[in-house]
């Protein structure tokens, strides 16, 4: 089945020195550009990330330190990278939780403002996990019929990923064929931030998602605690969840 759409769809992997995304980086990214017509452009890029790469991540995706020494650093393909992704939708496997908030602080780190609130997100995990309860390999053989050659590689990864939705597809007949439904059905939440540290409540009112004012109007907090919003913006959260706190805050100051 050809997938509907009306602009393209970059399916994308991260593979990167861990899974902390304020503290590690990436060390490649894999990118299919599905474009309306039903073509595909695909890109691959390594990224030298300007440390270690620890053992248990090269264990993971076969990267070594010598495999990215002379690949450039991620700030030196920043601005090319957000080129190819706007105008884009974004659909990965796991992507809403790891991958979309690990770009969006690299982006960050390299000074690059890109709007991570235009896309839609496709997370084909959370279509996968609400329909059959399994991993990426598990997926691929379930749904493609075949085992997943090259697993934890970025470029297997992202192919696997597009085909795997392509299958799912073909497989349910209630799984819609548009990215609006499919970037509905594929969120577990409803994020303010990418991490999800602010989500929606059915009034479209921002909540606290963590640490003691949990489950509270962040725009309560903030009028009220007044010190919370420097303790946001001083401590490790990334850039993306401090934006957030800073546009309530501005948004309460014009109110009050």
């Amino acid at each position: 089945m050809k997938l509907n759409i009306t602009k393209p769809v970059m399916f994308f992997d991260l593979e990167t020195t861990g899974t902390n995304i304020m503290t590690d980086r990436v060390v490649e990214i894999s990118m299919i550009k599905v474009l309306p017509d039903g073509s595909d452009i695909q890109r691959t890029l390594r990224v030298n990330p300007g440390r270690p790469i620890p053992a248990e991540a090269t264990a993971v995706h076969h990267i070594t330190d010598a495999d990215v020494a002379d690949k450039p650093s991620f700030r030196d393909i920043a601005a090319d990278l957000a080129k190819s992704f706007e105008g884009c939708d974004i659909a990965g496997f796991n992507s809403n939780r790891f991958d979309v908030p690990m770009l969006a602080e690299e982006f960050a780190r390299a000074g690059i403002d890109f709007d991570f609130r235009a896309p839609r997100y496709i997370d084909v995990q959370t279509i996968f996990h609400k329909k059959e309860q399994r991993t990426l390999a598990a997926a691929y053989r379930f749904y493609c019929d075949s085992d997943l050659e090259g697993a934890h590689s970025a470029n297997a990864d992202t192919r696997a990923t597009y085909e795997v939705l392509m299958a799912q597809l073909d497989r349910y007949d209630d799984l819609p064929n548009d990215i609006d439904a499919l970037a509905e059905y594929s969120s577990q939440t409803r994020n303010v931030d990418l991490m999800g540290r602010l989500v929606y409540d059915d009034k479209r009112r921002e909540v606290i998602n963590f640490g003691k004012y949990k489950g509270q109007l962040a725009e309560d907090v903030l009028r009220r605690d007044p010190g919370y919003f420097s303790w946001v913006q001083q401590g490790e959260f990334p850039s993306d969840t401090k934006r957030c706190f800073l546009a309530i805050k501005l948004r309460a100051g014009h109110k009050y």
